[in-house]
């Protein structure tokens, strides 16, 4: 479960691209906060702050205990946005959380023991297709991730995701199938590539005997 982290903001009296402009040039990041039935709360958030957790990994499954004002207001981040062009922080959106409020999170899944595959051991290839899976949870009891295991997988096994173990309280936003996380795929090998190989092989094999023989009807011209 991921730990609540306390970050210091300050209240917005004004909003708009230009103050958000000006926030930014003294190395703030314009935010809000909204939900639980309360008004929204405009708030400005120090730039440096916000990279350091959102390069930390996870930064949207993180429950955040935001100070404003000698106030602090329990929040889940929910989006934020970056400049496209020089990639810099623009706005980020925080939701209201209480002990009971429910969330839809995408949480992290790991794939671990590859080494105890036989399939992958014997030259197969991990073909992952979800790197998550989504899931409703209480917001204080988001799982920080998920591991599937690849002990005994053998070529062309696949793994759903219902193999994987979710704690009391969480459960899949999919319930109409059951989403493929990863699959072993046998080696990819080219005939083409094989089939060139064999006739460049072919063409090299030419027997001495041939070459005189061709030397001996010339001569014999």
């Amino acid at each position: 479960m991921s730990d609540s982290i306390e970050l210091k903001a300050q209240a917005r009296d004004r909003v708009g691209k230009g103050a958000a402009r000006e926030l930014r040039r003294n190395s703030m990041v314009p935010a809000v906060i909204y939900g639980d039935n309360k008004d929204p709360l405009p708030i400005a958030i120090p730039y440096k702050e916000l990279s350091i957790l959102v390069n930390s990994g996870g930064f949207l499954n993180t429950v955040l205990d935001v100070e404003v004002g000698g106030d602090k207001h329990r929040v889940l981040p929910k989006d934020y946005q970056r400049e496209p062009v020089r990639d810099f922080f623009t706005h980020v959106d925080f939701l209201r959380v209480g002990k009971n409020t429910k969330v839809t999170v995408e949480i992290p899944v790991h794939y671990i023991n590859e080494e105890e595959s036989p399939g992958l051991r014997k030259g197969g290839v991990l073909n992952v297709v979800r790197h998550a899976l989504e899931v409703s949870c209480r917001a204080d009891a988001i799982p920080e991730y998920f591991e599937i295991d690849l002990t005994g997988l053998e070529i062309e096994d696949v793994v759903h995701a219902s193999a994987i173990t979710l704690p009391d309280g969480v459960t899949q936003t999919v319930t109409d199938r059951d989403p493929t996380m990863c699959s072993v795929a046998a080696p990819t090998v080219s005939a083409a590539t094989d089939e060139e190989e064999g006739e460049e092989v072919a063409a090299d094999a030419v027997p001495a005997g041939d070459e005189g023989e061709e030397e001996a009807e010339g001569g014999e011209e």
